[in-house]
């Protein structure tokens, strides 16, 4: 079983991964994520009690608080950090102009004084990082022994302010502790503006509904108990509440919250809404297909809170690092504080301090920050571009992408049919018409806006066609295959198209021709992808090679592998990821084994496709394959930033504790120095927000 929990207050990568492996160890738990950037745990667990256990572990997890999943995201304001560094602020500075005019003999005051005002400006700042030093060490030994608990960012700032105080550096340690809590709140706020643009999606539900009752009365019922069956008015301006079809009339929708396209779609009766959109027409009536909880809006929900359960390497390389990484710097700073002194005279004083230097520089925050929001941008960016992703660990496979291979039939083409030609006059147009609206095959489509003559009876004949009675005759319509077992003479259409044969009382009337057109867009989303870096575009189809060559062409596929039945796709695509990593692009479920073969996927189907969303990586939420360049674009750059960020803050890092273990670097600038290569990390992950929006590809 599977469960989403929304919370609060958890605000710490270190905090975040210590209470993913505290509730992955409870009996009867499979797996568990804490997501600090998304403020919730995903939890997979065998049964009820499994679940109550953990729901008490994050309760009392710290601060952290479990919220409502209806509550409404309230806008951080971060006040009683704002007031605590401004009170900080107001006792250290005072000290620092009493110490300057003191050490220039321009004023005689006791060294307690701005003593204490530093020691003040320490509490101030500091004293909900020594609070929760305090709360970890009693944690440390809950459900074990559990050290990484114990020793993270709090501990190392603690000590690094205390250990400046203890020898007489009270400038230093009053700015430590204020330096640190500056950075923790330009991070926490650069954080909390992503979370911020993900957590918009929640406002495309709309939590009410009118429901129409017997008589033409309406009602407002939470969007929650709506049926299938039920009928809605829509007036104006309404967000619709659950995916249902149009009763009757017209309207327009706005759909831009849902597939990033400006215009208004035009619908009439019996058209799919979809949740989400917005009502841009009169009012109308509406029957629901389904519940909101099974709605479009609520798969685009469901995959942005799944994605960041599912981690990139470099993401699980980080937290393993950060956890190994931070008690062995404690240990060197230990080292260095005590085994240098036995051999320089005991100068215990000068190497502590070049200790706390290294201490306070080792800190990993900038790594498992920077790494994880910067794929959380990304995730929100492919969001922006009508491209959901199923988790950030795609993002890394996306990026690899060399080849890319396309189902034919509703991915590279409409995937609906319609009359491309007739031969034998108005006369077979109309008996073909009318009688293939009585089909439930998928090619009936092609017929369902002409108009046709109304048959006295009809029958179909499963594989071959249509046969009815027309004005007393007996007409046939169907393939040639049905023709041939009627007696009826049949030759081959000539084209390429799919042919639709007319008999009536025994003779061949002539044929339709059906054809399915190209997507408008197919042609430039695959020059773009080229563009993109993708060295060779394949088509995997069942098609015939004669029909497949012609209406692909002009599309400049490098390869088209034709006339392959279901159990030769994955074996073509197979073939295809020997020339390098392979991304397959088809439209729902017929496609999944194909999907599971290549390296990535990315579903057709659009918002109201249940198998696209379940067999691919990626869904085009608008179905257009233009898309697909600037979400490989936009995987290459998180790919990017993401090394970026990892190299810059690591050697940084080691050039500066090198500094500090030859006593050039003072204590403030060493917090000033990590507080900075913290902010320069996250402000280079937040580059991902500035990735292009649909429409500025």
């Amino acid at each position: 079983m599977h469960k989403v929990i929304r919370i609060k207050n958890l605000d710490c990568a270190n905090c975040a991964a210590e209470l993913s492996e505290r509730l992955a160890a409870l009996n009867g738990i499979t797996e568990a994520h804490a997501d600090f950037i998304n403020q919730r745990v995903t939890i997979d667990y065998e049964q009820d009690g499994a679940l109550e256990r953990a729901i008490y572990l994050i309760s009392h997890f710290e601060e952290v608080e479990i919220v409502d999943g209806n509550a409404p995201v309230k806008k951080e304001r971060h006040l009683k950090e704002v007031i605590s560094i401004a009170v900080a602020a107001a006792l250290f500075l005072p000290a620092l102009v009493l110490q300057i005019l003191k050490g220039q003999g321009l004023l005689e005051v006791s060294e307690w004084v701005y003593f204490a005002l530093y020691l003040a400006a320490f509490v101030a700042a500091g004293w909900d990082v020594f609070f929760k030093v305090v709360m970890n060490f009693a944690h440390m030994f809950k459900g074990g022994f559990h050290p990484s608990v114990f020793v993270d960012e709090n501990l190392l700032m603690t000590i690094a302010a205390v250990g400046a105080f203890a020898i007489g550096e009270y400038l230093e340690g009053g700015a430590v502790m204020i330096l640190y809590q500056i950075g923790e709140l330009l991070q926490t706020i650069a954080v909390g503006s992503s979370r911020n643009s993900i957590a918009k999606l929640a406002s495309l539900q709309e939590n009410c509904a009118l429901r129409v009752l017997e008589g033409g009365e309406t009602a407002e019922v939470d969007a929650s108990e709506l049926t299938a069956g039920d009928v809605i008015l829509l007036r104006k301006g309404d967000r619709i509440p659950a995916d249902c079809i149009l009763e009757g009339g017209e309207t327009s929708l706005d759909t831009k919250s849902l597939t990033g396209e400006s215009y208004l779609r035009e619908v009439k009766a019996g058209d799919e809404l979809l949740a989400g959109c917005l009502n841009a027409g009169g009012a109308v009536k509406a029957r629901v297909l389904r519940p909101a909880s099974e709605s479009a809006v609520q798969k685009i929900l469901d995959m942005v809170e799944s994605s960041s359960s599912k981690k990139a390497k470099p993401e699980k390389f980080i937290t393993k690092f950060a956890r190994i990484y931070t008690p062995v710097v404690v240990a060197l700073a230990l080292l260095v504080a005590v085994i240098p002194p036995l051999f320089t005279g005991y100068d215990f004083a000068k190497w502590i301090a070049r200790a706390l230097n290294f201490l306070v520089i080792s800190c990993p925050c900038a790594l498992i920050i920077s790494v994880p929001l910067t794929y959380f941008a990304g995730v929100g960016a492919l969001a922006r571009l009508g491209v959901l992703t199923k988790g950030a660990t795609y993002l890394d496979l996306l990026a690899k992408v060399k080849v890319a291979a396309f189902d034919k039939t509703g991915t590279l083409t409409e995937g609906k049919f319609s009359v491309s030609d007739v031969v034998g006059g108005d006369h077979v147009q109309n008996l073909a018409a009318g009688i293939e609206k009585n089909s439930s095959h998928p090619l009936a489509e092609a017929f369902a806006d002409m108009d046709g003559t109304n048959p006295e009876s009809c029958m179909e004949i499963a594989g071959m066609g249509m046969a009815a009675t027309v004005e007393g005759k007996r007409v046939l319509v169907g393939s040639k295959r049905l023709m041939e077992s009627e007696g009826i003479a049949c030759r081959d259409a000539e084209t390429e198209d799919l042919a639709v044969y007319v008999a009536e009382e025994g003779v061949l009337l002539g044929y339709v021709t059906i054809a399915d057109r190209l997507r408008k867009e197919a042609k430039e989303g695959l020059e773009s992808l080229r563009k993109a870096g993708i060295e060779k575009c394949a088509v995997l189809t069942g098609d015939t090679p004669a029909r497949a060559a012609r209406a692909l062409g002009g599309l400049g596929i490098d390869e088209v592998r034709a006339g392959l039945l279901p159990e030769e796709k994955p074996l073509a695509a197979a073939n295809l990821k020997l020339l390098g990593p392979l991304l397959y692009v088809g439209d729902g479920i017929n496609d999944t084994p194909v999907m599971a073969e290549a390296d990535v996927s990315a579903a057709m189907g659009g918002l109201g496709s249940d198998a696209a969303i379940e067999a691919s990586d990626f869904v085009l939420a608008s179905d257009d394959l233009r898309a697909l360049a600037p979400a490989v674009k936009t995987a290459k750059k998180t790919r990017r930033i993401v090394f970026e960020n990892i190299v810059f803050s690591i050697a940084v890092k080691v050039a500066l504790m090198a500094v500090s273990l030859f006593g050039v670097l003072p204590l403030w600038a060493a917090v000033l120095g990590d507080v900075g290569v913290m902010l320069l990390a996250v402000l280079n992950a937040l580059r991902m927000r500035l990735a292009p929006r649909k429409g500025e590809r």
